[in-house]
C-alpha cells in the first residue's frame, strides 16, 4: 500500500510538472523559416541579395538555437529579424530584375519604369507590416530620414494618413512608435535621435487628429538593425520607425518594448 501511496505521489507531481511547462509560441519563427526557405530557394539570393542571404540564414539559426533553450523572447526577436532580413533581400532582387528589364527594353520605356516603380512598392509594402509576438509592427523605413537628422520626409505621409484613420475608427487602440538609427554616430546620440525619430512620427500623428495620450514613444538607437550598416543602403534601412499596435482593449503584447503595463 505505502509503495502505491509512493507510486502515485510521484506520477502526480510528473504530471503537475508536465502542465507547468509551457509551449513556446513559434508563430513568427514558422514565419521566418518559411520565409528565408522562399528566399534562399531564389537562384539569385546569393548573387545579388548576398549580405541578406547570409544575415537571414544567420539570425534564423540564432532563433532556433533560442528555441532549443526554450528562450521566448530571442525566439521572437531573430525570428522577425530573419523575416525582415529575407523579405528585404527578395525587394532587392526585384529590384534589379526591373533594371535588367528596363535595359533591354526599348519603345517599352515608360511600360517597364512604370512597372518597376510597382514592384518596389509592393516589396516595400511587404516588409511594412508583419504580425509578431510583438502585436502588429508597421515598418517606416526607406528615405524618411537624413543621416544625423529627425526630421520626417514627404514619403512617410500617405502612410501616416492610413494609420491616423485606423486609430480614428478604434479608438481604444494604442500605439508604440519605436525609432531606430544606423551605426554611425556615438550610442548617447542615436538614443536621443532614435528618440527624436519617434517623437517626430508621434507629432505627425497628432496634426493628423490622433490624440498623443494614445501614443507612446521610444528610442532604441542602433539596436536590432535588419540590414547591414557597412552600406549605405543597409544604414537608410536601418534609419526606421516601427509602429506597434495595441490590442482593441489598448493592451500591447508581452513582446512589445518600452511599454508600461
Amino acid at each position: 500500500m505505502r509503495t502505491g501511496l509512493v507510486t502515485a505521489a510521484v506520477f502526480g507531481a510528473a504530471v503537475l510538472g508536465a502542465c507547468a511547462e509551457q509551449p513556446l509560441n513559434t508563430q513568427t519563427l514558422e514565419q521566418a523559416r518559411a520565409e528565408v526557405q522562399s528566399f534562399s530557394n531564389n537562384p539569385r539570393a546569393s548573387e545579388i541579395a548576398s549580405r541578406e542571404f547570409a544575415a537571414s540564414r544567420g539570425s534564423l539559426s540564432r532563433a532556433e538555437d533560442a528555441l532549443k533553450e526554450k528562450k521566448q523572447e530571442e525566439v521572437d526577436t531573430y525570428s522577425y529579424i530573419a523575416l525582415r532580413q529575407a523579405k528585404t533581400g527578395e525587394a532587392r532582387i526585384a529590384e534589379q530584375a526591373a533594371r535588367e528589364q528596363l535595359a533591354r527594353g526599348n519603345g517599352e520605356r515608360d511600360r517597364i519604369m512604370l512597372e518597376a516603380r510597382n514592384a518596389q512598392l509592393e516589396a516595400q509594402n511587404k516588409l511594412a507590416a508583419q504580425q509578431t509576438a510583438r502585436g502588429m509592427v508597421l515598418t517606416l523605413s526607406g528615405v524618411l530620414f537624413d543621416t544625423g537628422k529627425a526630421t520626417l520626409k514627404p514619403g512617410a505621409s500617405p502612410t501616416l494618413d492610413r494609420v491616423s484613420g485606423y486609430l480614428a475608427q478604434y479608438p481604444n487602440t494604442r500605439l508604440m512608435v519605436e525609432g531606430y538609427t544606423d551605426s554611425q554616430g556615438s550610442q548617447a546620440t542615436n538614443e536621443q535621435l532614435s528618440q527624436a525619430r519617434a517623437e517626430a512620427v508621434a507629432d505627425a500623428l497628432v496634426l493628423r487628429g490622433v490624440p498623443r495620450g494614445r501614443i507612446d514613444t521610444v528610442g532604441h538607437g542602433p539596436e536590432l538593425p535588419v540590414a547591414s550598416n557597412d552600406t549605405a543602403a543597409g544604414r537608410q534601412q536601418n534609419r526606421r520607425v516601427e509602429m506597434v499596435f495595441s490590442d482593441d482593449a489598448g493592451r500591447f503584447a508581452e513582446g512589445a518594448k518600452g511599454v508600461n503595463r
